[in-house]
């Protein structure tokens, strides 16, 4: 009996064996996205301050980012979170977050984040208003390996 051998049957079975035997890339590591979403959120955190908050949710936006805001208001779409956010009472506004807990999809491209914030602003009469509350965030790997909000 003639022995039949097909070089790319065995290239394959090769290539399986030694994909099967490589560490998990870092991508994929619930640990390494961990420590990439606390990161991200601590960069839109730090935009939103310097630039304010309609520069901060649209930088940090997937083009078909939503946000659910007073009176379950959804605001779709990270320009309009720009126009929502460029109304002149969110001008001299601070917030600052920091995430409680980060949950990571099992493909490592999807993440969410919760954890307590405080919105400080001023009424018209000029008098100090503090808002406190609980976010929850959804985020989407980019291709260029980003990270984006689509909820927020």
């Amino acid at each position: 009996m003639k022995k039949i051998t097909n070089p790319f049957i065995n290239i394959f079975i090769l290539l399986l064996v030694l994909n099967s035997c490589s560490p998990k890339s870092e991508t994929k590591n619930p640990a390494y996205v961990k420590l990439q979403i606390v990161k991200t959120e601590k960069d839109f955190e730090k935009l939103v301050a310097e630039k304010g908050p309609a520069e901060g949710f649209y930088q940090f936006a997937d083009s078909n980012a939503v946000i659910k805001r007073e009176h379950d208001t959804l605001i779709i779409g990270k320009t309009n979170i720009r126009n929502y956010y460029s109304n002149p009472r969110y001008q001299n506004v601070t917030v600052t977050w920091s995430p409680d807990a980060v949950t990571v999809s099992d493909a490592g491209d999807m993440a969410s984040s919760y954890g307590k914030y405080v919105w400080t602003s001023k009424d018209s009469s000029g008098k100090l208003q503090v808002s406190k509350g609980v976010f929850h965030t959804v985020w989407k790997r980019q291709k260029d390996r980003t990270w984006k909000y689509i909820w927020d």
